[in-house]
């Protein structure tokens, strides 16, 4: 049953509510995966020199950690029970461009604990099917029942602004179980009208989210972001410390004495020397003699800053060299890349165990919003992960090979573990072998009829 226009307004104007409150945390996030976070201390008397050092010390890792996680991610099918092909819903994903799209989502639940799409009946390339719209938490807000265990939200709200006739409009789309309401509202969000409503016809809220930690059932799901914000701030501070010391203390400071010190007209000393690297002092004075001072030695802040990439890399559960904390672990093997590499395995895995329930879940939704027969009750069916994890290429072709002998193992089922092997590749190769296997049944058939002799036994040689 559709809402009232009232209703719709006022759950509008409690989920705007609920978006103001998150937007604080989530707009802090942002702040630090774009590097406009400096918690440096610049004092107002601060000359340009040292806030050009504040602006060098500008390190950030946030992104790293992120992109180190999200690029061993990528869906590259959707098979149901017992099939090798793909199910007819991955289709609408092909058609949505969610190949390429699916990182955003991704990124987004990594960065910020959470992410949503939705999807809608509607056209794509000109045909109906289902629109998907992937969403970032600062852009859409839904609200559930049970926060943990709910599938389906039981509201959301979409939010964005453009222009029209020169003032900024807020556009808003609520959504619920069974209608899409479009409302609008000011920009600074006190007063929200509404425009119409519109049934989409799927009986749930056609919102899925994805969760970056799925278990954590106390305090719900954190990005990769929030627990490294101290570590991203002690690794600027320990870099400004660095910068200060190279530029100010790194050079050797000279000293020179029993000389007499010049005076000018107001009885001011005048500096004798100007002391630069590319200078050399003179003295005429027999009493004279030069010394200098004990450089600052650097390694105590580089020792430091790469004390906090370690722990970085621990707290982050990223290997080592992705954040160039890189002793003692050049020229490795595969294998010894592959065990440093564990963690961040066993991390993706979970990541895809949680994001994969995810995209089953949309996959479904947008089967029955493209009117796909069956796949809304297709449960058991399963995304397929592309092999992302360091693996050499000749020990993966003989423990598989080992497997497909030894153990009887088809070898289809083998081709989806090949490192970079994708979903069109194993169709490529399930179509070669299918048309070599006609083939050669029908030289098997040839040659059973020409009693057992080549096909061209007995034919004339040529002149």
């Amino acid at each position: 049953m559709a809402l009232s226009e009232d209703d719709a307004v006022e759950t509008a104007r409690e989920l705007l509510a609920v978006r103001r409150t998150e937007a604080k945390r989530l707009d802090l996030i942002r702040a630090y995966m774009r590097n406009l976070v400096c918690r440096i201390y610049v004092p107002r008397s601060a000359s340009a020199e040292y806030k050009d050092l504040v602006d060098q010390s500008r390190i950030n890792i946030m992104p790293l950690v992120v992109t180190t996680v999200a690029q061993n991610l990528f869906s590259d099918g959707y098979r149901a029970h017992l099939e090798s092909v793909n199910a007819p819903a991955w289709q609408v994903w092909q058609d949505n461009r969610m190949d390429a799209r699916q990182s955003g989502i991704y990124r987004s639940a990594l960065t910020y604990g959470a992410s949503y799409a939705t999807a809608l009946p509607g056209k794509v390339n000109g045909r109906a099917s289902a629109v998907i719209t992937p969403y970032s938490p600062r852009a859409l807000t839904a609200v559930y029942e049970d926060p943990i265990n709910d599938e389906w939200p039981v509201y959301a709200l979409i939010s964005d602004t453009t222009l029209e006739k020169g003032k900024r409009i807020r556009r808003l789309r609520l959504l619920d179980e069974t209608h899409s309401y479009q409302l609008r509202g000011s920009e600074d969000e006190k007063t929200v009208t509404f425009v119409d409503a519109k049934d989409h016809g799927l009986g749930v809220t056609p919102v899925v989210r994805w969760l970056n930690e799925y278990g954590d059932i106390d305090d719900g799901s954190q990005g990769e972001v929030e627990p490294l914000m101290p570590l991203q701030d002690q690794l600027q501070q320990t870099t400004f410390g660095l910068l200060m010391a190279q530029h100010y203390a790194a050079f050797r400071q000279r000293w020179a004495t029993g000389m007499a010190i010049a005076e000018d007209e107001q009885g001011n000393a005048v500096e004798p020397f100007n002391a630069a690297v590319n200078r050399v002092w003179q003295n005429t004075s027999p009493d004279g003699k030069f010394g200098d001072f004990a450089e600052t030695d650097l390694s105590g802040y580089l020792n430091s800053r790469k004390s906090t990439l370690a722990i970085t890399s621990a707290v982050a559960q990223v290997p080592p060299h992705a954040l160039l904390v890189s002793d003692g672990i050049s020229n490795l093997s595969a294998e010894a890349l592959a065990a440093i590499e564990a963690g961040l395995q066993r991390k993706v895995g979970e990541r895809k165990t949680s994001f994969g329930e995810s995209n089953e879940q949309l996959l479904r939704l947008a089967g029955k919003a493209a009117g796909i027969k069956g796949a809304w009750d297709e449960t058991s069916a399963q995304v397929v992960w592309r092999d992302t994890e360091s693996r050499s290429l000749a020990q993966v072709a003989d423990a598989y090979g080992k497997i497909a002998t030894m153990l009887g193992m088809p070898v289809e089922i083998l081709w989806e573990r090949l490192p970079g092997f994708t979903q069109q590749d194993i169709e490529r190769a399930r179509e070669l072998l299918q048309a070599n296997n006609s083939v050669a049944a029908l030289e098997r058939m040839l040659n059973a009829e020409s009693g057992g002799q080549p096909a061209d036994a007995g034919a004339p040689a040529p002149v």
